[in-house]
């Protein structure tokens, strides 16, 4: 049930809260607040909490910086790790401009954009994403070292997984502030950590993932950790991903991907919606995986996709159907990794999926065989594209894509693209330890 203004000034004070933060995101997926003692609560509910946008990059220039908080009072939820004596709670807010207009940068309002498009066509979006991260050790100066601290694989428990205390920590955390938490496991990776938040409409498990990463570095940190959503952090091993798992219902909550008359039982809406998935993959990577770094998570040998197919069958497509029918039915997304800003991934995927419903896009034919093992000849044969194998080569399909750069706005876009170059050019001026290694003496 809906919160009310009334809910939550009588749950500020029933629980003893002294201070709100107010939770927005900015547009690399970086969460931010304005915090408020407990008095300011009604003014923020009322939606009179103004900040200085011109101080968040990419947001508001100087001369039109004043924005507005709007709070979704549904996100509503206490931090369990405060001091009793000094309770915060939080709010995840929409940002406005002081004219009452969303505002076109915050990656929350592209979200919702999308969203509303769904249900303008009868749909609404079901997202549940696998959240993978790292947890390594600190050193004696508090700083992040990329170092093992288990010998841990799949689903192995304490002693071996030395990080499993922490990963409970952060479940039981996450249950405390209102997730439902299906399961959580050690990963492929030495110190590599999954958890599953239940599905459910696609704002609020975007609002999850966003929480959920903020939550992961404050437990992570008490236990003398720290998580990390680097793609790839370390050689030779598996990277973290965040698989998206979705689905469409109807306004009477039925499952419209499952049509049991059709092959595989996947429904035309389903099919069309893999097509579009699939026709806007090189455009959309660049959202969905957005650091120098996730494009080597994204090569072979570490169940990570590289080539843009679909399958009803194996783990080695971009999109994979699980097995689940009727009301389970739902596709897997296996490109996404945990550095992705959530509001914008989520946005860039839906769009692409609703692009091939509107344009009746058919996919391929479902491959049964692992394409990891195809040759090059085999995979031309089969018209089996591969998805950009950079970061730059991410950008320039963003750039052509004019459906995902639609779903982002002029605003995003430009931000995000600079951003994104910035971080390439100064990538490709570095000296790494590699070359040194490779070349000092040659």
């Amino acid at each position: 049930m809906a919160k009310t203004k009334t809910d939550i000034l009588a749950l500020a004070k029933e629980l003893k809260i002294k201070f709100i933060r107010l939770q927005f995101s900015d547009i690399l997926g970086v969460v931010k607040n304005v915090a408020i003692p407990i008095k300011q609560l009604p003014k923020a509910l009322d939606n009179e909490i103004m900040f200085d946008g011109s101080a968040i990059e990419g947001y508001a220039r100087v001369e039109e910086s004043d924005m507005n908080l709007r709070p979704d009072l549904d996100t509503f939820a206490v931090f369990p790790w405060c001091d009793p004596e000094m309770r915060e709670a939080r709010l995840i807010c929409d940002v406005y401009y002081p004219n009452g207009q969303p505002f076109v940068g915050d990656p929350r309002y592209v979200l919702k954009k999308v969203l509303q498009e769904a249900e303008s066509l009868g749909y609404s979006v079901m997202a549940g994403p696998e959240f993978e991260f790292f947890l390594f050790p600190l050193d004696e100066y508090g700083r992040a070292t990329p170092a093992f601290t288990d010998k841990a694989s799949y689903f192995d428990m304490a002693p071996v997984d030395s990080g499993e205390m922490a990963r409970r920590d952060i479940v039981v955390t996450l249950e405390e502030m209102g997730f439902e938490v299906e399961a959580s496991h050690h990963e492929n990776a030495p110190g590599q950590h999954e958890i599953g938040f239940k599905y459910d409409h696609a704002l609020c498990s975007a609002d999850r993932v966003a929480t959920a990463k903020f939550v992961a570095k404050t437990i992570a940190r008490r236990h003398g950790l720290v998580a990390s959503f680097m793609p790839k952090p370390i050689f030779n091993a598996a990277g973290s991903g965040m698989h998206t798992h979705l689905s469409l219902v109807d306004h009477d909550g039925s499952n419209l991907f499952y049509d049991p008359n059709e092959q595989y039982q996947l429904s035309k809406t389903a099919l069309y919606f893999i097509g579009g998935l699939l026709r806007h993959a090189p455009g959309y990577t660049a959202i969905t995986n957005p650091l120098v770094n996730s494009y080597k998570r994204l090569i072979t040998g570490y169940e990570a996709p590289v080539h843009i197919s679909w399958s009803a069958h194996n783990r080695s497509a971009l999109v994979r159907v699980p097995a689940s029918r009727k009301a389970n039915t739902r596709i897997e997304l296996r490109s996404p990794d945990p550095s992705c800003n959530p509001y914008l991934a989520f946005a860039a995927i839906i769009k692409a999926g609703l692009d091939g419903i509107t344009n009746s896009i058919e996919p391929p034919p479902s491959l049964s065989q692992n394409v990891y093992l195809m040759s090059e000849e085999e995979r031309k044969r089969l018209d089996i594209a591969s998805l950009p194998a950079s970061l730059q080569e991410a950008i320039e399909c963003l750039k052509q894509d004019e459906v995902i750069k639609s779903v982002l706005g002029d605003h995003i876009l430009t931000f995000f693209l600079r951003a994104k170059m910035q971080d390439w050019n100064e990538y490709t001026r570095q000296v790494h330890q590699w070359e040194i290694d490779k070349y000092l003496e040659v």
